[in-house]
This record gives structure tokens, sequence and C-alpha cells, in this order.
């Protein structure tokens, strides 16, 4: 019979398994963006993979690409908000605020969660608490910091058209 603490184990290999599978998945493409549209950019760029990052869609290129403006990201000078192009399997809605707001007493260790860092959403899971915070793991990063509950929300994956949550 297998001990509290392999059970634990085992199942944090999970998560960290199935993270990583979320922050290297392309985008379900069934949503076509106007104009205007705010949208999350999934980053595929080493070191942020697993983020989101807002942005606002400037217009479609083609059928496979989009100019997006990024609500917190600058340009390398840092005169104005940065703007570029990107695949539309790295784009999705955001997602809805009213299922995604975190309040204290819904939080569960191991529940799988985006935290508000470095101008984005990271993803990862809670792994405990630390007075008022709570410290989310990242498995793409290996880093273990404390969140106050304001910066988290659940995670979401958009798929075919609907928001599934991960928890």
């Amino acid at each position: 019979m297998a001990s509290n603490f392999e059970k634990s184990h085992c199942l944090i290999d999970n998560l960290k398994a199935r993270i990583n599978k979320l922050a290297f998945k392309t985008q379900d493409t069934t949503k076509l963006f106007q104009r205007g549209d705010q949208v999350e950019v999934a980053s595929q760029e080493w070191g942020y993979i697993g983020a989101y990052y807002t942005a606002t869609i400037v217009s479609p290129i083609g059928n496979s690409h989009y100019r997006v403006r990024y609500k917190n990201l600058v340009n390398d000078d840092k005169s104005d908000l940065l703007v570029e192009i990107v695949k539309a399997s790295e784009i999705r809605p955001v997602p809805p605020k009213h299922e995604t707001l975190l309040v204290p007493e819904d939080i569960r260790m191991y529940d799988i969660v985006d935290v508000f860092d470095n101008d984005g959403w990271w993803i990862g899971f809670i792994s405990g608490r630390h007075e008022e915070n709570y410290k989310a793991y990242f498995p793409t990063t290996g880093e273990t910091l404390a969140y106050s509950p304001h910066l988290l929300r659940f995670h979401q994956e958009w798929n075919k058209g609907n928001w599934i949550s991960s928890n």
C-alpha cells in the first residue's frame, strides 16, 4: 500500500506533466477574431512557455496570423506598447472573469491556476500557503513563488468554442 508521501509525490508528478502538456499545447483555432477583440497570446518563447499575455487584435493577416498589440508588454525602447504578428494557433479569447476569480476559501492545494506575474498569466499549481499568500509551483520554470489571492485565477482551456476548467 502506498504511503501518503508516495501518493502526494505521484500527484505532483502528474500535475507537472499535465501543466507541461498544457503549456506546450497550441490553441484551439475555432474562433475567428476581429479588429479590437481582446485576446490572450500564448508565448512560445523559451523561458516564457506557459505564459499568456493580454492583447488586442489590430488586424488579421491572411488565414493563419494576426497583428496584436499587447496590453502590458512594451517595445524595446519602451516608447509604446509592443505590436507583433502571431500565429492564430497562439491566440485564445480572454477567459470569462466571473468564472476565474478566486476567493481564498475556494483555493485548494494542487489546484491548477494562472498567476499574474511579469506582465502575463503563468500556469502553475497551488503548492502551499504562507500567511495570506498562496505558493504556486511553475513546472515550466521550476520555481515556487508566493502570491496574493487577487493575482490568481483558476486555469481554463479554450476547447472547441468552450472554456473547460482544469480542476
